[in-house]
């Protein structure tokens, strides 16, 4: 009798671990997913790299009075200084978990946002009385000055440092996905290492 209870009680054992050892993966699988998705959470912000550019600009314009025997001219100097940002808003990143085959893949990453925000001063304004500033000539002034500080900034490091702190934020999903056993994919494309992800988005 004891050697009939002793071998239901083993058996009831042997079932009980086998579930056990069975479900143990599902579970593990489940927490490197929520583990992952709270880590794109957590990247999901807004990636800012701050600059400032200062310049004089020079404006000009003229107007033919009896075709070009006599002219109204006006003028202005522009002191311009202005702040820029250049920015990623990785709340829109988009991506596709597989906790079956522990694939992260990441869709789509957002483009980079440009923000200039120019203060100008008008210095030596004149003006004909034939051809008076009109408020369309300030408009005229703030565009080029735009096009000015667009310029500069292709020509400078602000959005290659925007850039770089881009692909450290992204970075962190490489390693936290090579530390839980997974793959990491940009589209199609499976990522190995930083340098390659750094490739594969810029």
């Amino acid at each position: 009798m004891r050697k009939f209870l002793f071998g239901i009680i083993l058996t009831l054992a042997v079932v009980l671990l086998f579930k056990y050892c069975t479900r143990q993966p599902t579970i593990v699988v489940k927490e490197s997913s929520v583990l992952i998705q709270e880590q794109i959470k957590n990247v999901g912000k807004l990636v800012v790299t701050e600059g400032h550019f200062s310049e004089v600009f020079n404006y000009e314009d003229s107007k033919d009075i009896f075709g070009s025997y006599l002219t109204a001219d006006k003028k202005a100097l522009v002191v311009v200084n202005a702040d820029v940002t250049v920015s990623y808003d990785l709340s829109k990143l988009t991506y596709n978990a597989d906790e079956v085959k522990k694939i992260l893949t990441i869709t789509n990453i957002p483009e980079e946002e440009i923000s200039i925000y120019p203060e100008l001063v008008y210095y030596d304004v004149q003006a004909d009385f034939l051809n008076p500033f009109e408020a369309k000539d300030y408009n005229t002034i703030k565009d080029r000055v735009k096009e000015n500080l667009i310029e500069k900034i292709n020509q400078s490091n602000l959005k290659t440092n925007a850039q770089n702190r881009l692909i450290s934020e992204l970075s962190k999903f490489f390693i936290l996905t090579n530390t839980l056993g997974w793959e990491l994919k940009y589209n199609t494309q499976v990522v190995e290492s930083t340098d390659e992800l750094k490739k594969l988005v810029l």
